[in-house]
């Protein structure tokens, strides 16, 4: 070790223990700054990795496209036979159960239990030969034998279902029996937002299944290509040609990574988001900090400069403390993140696959926490650079940091402030108040610090509780092209489901629990796209009353025709912009009415004005409940009845399908408010104790003219309150406002079909209760530090 290097160790050690309090705090939050940096990339990484891991496995198709009804196998035969770019393809036949008719049973404990809480679709299917593959905890493909059934991950985490239990399907001709043999993930159904998942049974049993009845059959054909590129062109292709099965969703490649990586992908950027916020908090803290030492050892800094120190060997000095303290909040924090990594993506790995420990695993938290480390150290130095403006006079006669030209402006500043801050004005009411105003203006650039601390602080804690309020309410419907309704009726799958439409909509007019019925046809239409005719899935119905938001236009009048932002962004329309559809070989043209957001059907969707009674793919039936009703009570008696109809209360439906969004952000908000809190609390404790120690001359001042302890309490007491209180103000303001549009935007880019997020927050928790908690924490970190006050010698004040 050099002697400069000594030197700079013996500093370092000698100024950590001097100011144990104030490095602790500031080490504190560094490492949470490194800690929730390294585990938000760790967490990406992970994700990535188990996602692309279970894709090598299982080889989910490139495009598919799902159907209910009677298709022609030899037109799919010859469209792949016409498409050379169609590496491999297959039909997968499906059949789909109703979940109340799916039971278990624990032999070796007598528990039993039913899946009726699922309000998804149960999809029994075989093992595929050539790939989409369900694959086993172990990666390896699963094929049941007679009497043998592989449940998904998904139902095994909510039940708690086991290996051996016993599972009853009730059918038409009776009850059948399997033996849960295992779990597989599903490359394209892991996801909350599927709105199916798929059981592996035999061959065997698939075929006496088919034969017995109560399952609704329905088909996804599905290819992979020999180039992805290639993905929306064979889309385009199949999606133009009449003679294709198109009754159902088409699903792209590029949608399925989406759909399994955003629910846990916005953990990891929740993470991120609220590490930069606390690094910013740690460098503001930092560079008070640094300014505050120079000041006060600016003599020191006098001396070493009058001996013949370059400035550059000050500044290192001083900086080598700030550079042993990051690099150690980067080791603990990186340490940190490996133990919560493993917990934040135990559900991952259930879902998906275990990531495989490659270089990538190392690299990305390692990168992460050096870019950590650089930011934190560069800042630093830029601060130190005032070492540089040091002079050697004004720094060991005048104990000052200025220059002649900056002591001549400060002395000018001061004049106005004394004037300004003049008590001569003063009328009467509290001098206490008086003078704490009086400081707070004439100080406005030291204070700054913990108004800002709390305006992040605030944003930290309200954005992922706004987002979570947001996905978690009723409302929030209207963001899925539905209106807010209580109760939700899908006919799809029936024989007949213009009778059974006519059925169900006589039954529930004349419930006196029901109201505001509404029905909605789907059909589908066609129009012109970029290689010719596509498929246009339209929901036509009355939209007289109003049933979702539009971002832009309005609801569709006959003639006209509203379309999803996918859809318009697709063809590159807007309000007020001719369509042309057909259907049956008539074509019709549109003006496009309002544009509206959707995330159901990959967000492609459109509605129409009118009513169609026959010949739809599929009806859609909404209702509210009335005032004391139990919505799910009345969707269960409703499923009893009508074995052919899926209806499902939408409160339930809403919070199924938003499960892994509403987890992460739950997660995210609890975190944050922790966080939150804590360095709300910390950083007034830190930046009190700096600030009383700068002004004991001032404050013994006051006490020798009178003032008593209490008093100059009160005082830093009251400046605290007021400027914790601006901060955390501003900070919700600022996130009702822009961090709206910011969420909003991360919405867009995600491509799910919003591109504008209107907070549906809950006022009590985020606009009332948080800002008393963060007020309540500065306010109480002020009163513990100015409690101290109490048993000082003043005499010492007055000698600074």
């Amino acid at each position: 070790m050099s002697k400069k290097d000594s030197v700079r160790l013996r500093y370092t050690y000698n100024d950590l223990i001097r100011n144990k309090g104030v490095n602790a705090a500031l080490l504190v939050i560094l490492i949470l700054s490194a800690f929730l940096t390294a585990t938000g990339s760790m967490v990406m990484e992970r994700l990535v990795g188990s996602v692309n891991q279970l894709f090598d496995e299982a080889k989910p198709p490139h495009f598919l496209q799902m159907h209910v009804g009677d298709y022609d196998r030899g037109e799919l035969e010859r469209f792949a036979a016409d498409h050379p770019e169609i590496d491999s393809w297959l039909i997968e036949e499906m059949l789909g159960y109703d979940s109340a008719a799916i039971a278990w049973q624990r032999p070796s404990t007598g528990e039993s239990g039913d899946l009726s809480d699922s309000l998804i679709d149960n999809l029994f299917v075989t093992q595929n030969e050539e790939f989409d593959f369900l694959i086993d905890e172990t990666g390896a493909i699963p094929r049941p034998s007679a009497g043998e059934i592989y449940l998904p991950v998904a139902y095994q985490l909510q039940f708690e279902l086991q290996t051996g239990d016993e599972l009853r399907l009730t059918t038409d001709s009776g009850v059948h029996r399997f033996t849960v043999e295992g779990f597989v993930r599903d490359s394209q159904m892991a996801s909350s937002l599927s709105s199916a998942t798929r059981f592996v049974v035999s061959e065997a049993d698939f075929a006496e299944l088919t034969t017995a009845g109560g399952g609704a059959p329905e088909i996804i054909a599905e290819y992979r290509l020999s180039d992805t590129a290639l993905i929306a062109d064979l889309q385009r292709a199949y999606e133009s040609d009449e003679a294709l099965p198109k009754n159902g969703q088409a699903v792209t490649y590029d949608l399925i990574l989406l759909i399994n990586a955003i629910s846990d992908g916005l953990v990891a950027v929740a993470l991120v988001f609220v590490s930069f916020l606390l690094i910013a908090i740690a460098l503001l803290n930092a560079r008070f900090v640094i300014r505050g030492t120079l000041e006060d050892e600016v003599r020191e800094i006098g001396a070493m400069k009058a001996i013949g120190l370059p400035s550059k060997t000050i500044s290192g000095l001083y900086l080598s403390k700030y550079r042993l303290m990051t690099f150690l909040a980067c080791v603990i924090g990186g340490l940190l993140a490996i133990v919560a990594t493993d917990l934040l993506t135990r559900s991952v790995q259930a879902n998906y696959a275990e990531a495989p420990l490659g270089l990538s695993a190392v690299l990305v938290p390692v990168i992460a926490l050096a870019v950590v480390y650089l930011f934190v150290v560069a800042i630093c130095r830029r601060v130190f650079r005032r070492v540089r403006k040091i002079q050697v006079v004004n720094a060991l006669v005048h104990g000052s940091t200025l220059d002649d030209r900056q002591t001549a402006r400060r002395a000018k500043r001061e004049a106005k402030r004394v004037k300004r801050t003049s008590l001569a004005s003063f009328r009467g009411g509290s001098i206490n108040r008086r003078l704490a105003v009086l400081d707070l203006r004439a100080d406005a650039k030291q204070w700054v610090l913990i108004p800002t601390v709390f305006f992040l602080a605030a944003v930290l804690m309200a954005l992922p509780m706004n987002l979570l309020s947001t996905f978690e309410s009723p409302r929030f419907i209207t963001y899925m092209g539905a209106p807010e309704t209580d109760v939700r009726a899908d006919i799809q799958f029936a024989d007949d489901v213009d009778q059974t439409r006519d059925d169900l909509v006589a039954s529930m007019a004349s419930d006196d629990r029901l109201t505001d019925l509404r029905v909605y046809a789907n059909l589908l239409y066609e129009t012109e796209g970029e290689d010719g005719w596509e498929t246009l899935r339209v929901e036509v119905g009355d939209y007289s009353a109003g049933t979702v938001e539009f971002l832009e236009g309005e609801r569709p009048e006959d003639g006209e025709i509203a379309l999803s932002v996918l859809n318009a962004d697709k063809y590159g329309l807007t309000t007020g912009d001719p369509l042309t559809v057909r259907r049956g070989g008539e074509s019709t043209t549109l003006v496009v009415s309002g544009i509206y957001q959707d995330v159901t059907s990959g967000g492609n969707t459109a509605k129409m004005q009118g009513e169609a009674t026959t010949g739809a793919a599929s009806y859609v039936i909404y209702a509210d409940a009335v005032d004391g009703a139990d919505a799910a009570a009345i969707a269960d008696e409703y499923n009893d009845r009508f074995d052919s109809a899926n209806v499902i209360p939408m409160g339930e439906y809403v919070k199924q399908t938003f499960s892994y969004f509403t987890g992460a952000f739950q997660n995210a908000a609890i975190l944050a408010f922790v966080f939150g809190v804590g360095i709300a609390v910390l950083i007034t404790s830190l930046f009190l104790k700096l600030r009383l120690s700068s002004e004991r001359r001032k404050n013994g001042v006051l006490s020798a003219i009178g003032f008593s302890t209490a008093e100059i309490s009160s005082q830093v007491r009251g400046k605290t309150l007021a400027v914790v209180a601006l901060g955390t103000v501003l900070g919700l303001v600022f996130t009702a406002t822009v961090g709206e549009s910011l969420a909003g935007g991360l919405m867009s880019v995600a491509g799910l079909g919003i591109t504008k997020l209107a907070f549906i927050p809950n006022w009590s928790v985020v606009y009332i209760g948080y800002p008393l908690v963060l007020i309540a924490a500065g306010y109480i970190g002020a009163v513990a530090l100015t409690a101290r006050l109490r048993g000082a010698d003043k005499s010492m004040w007055i000698r600074g």
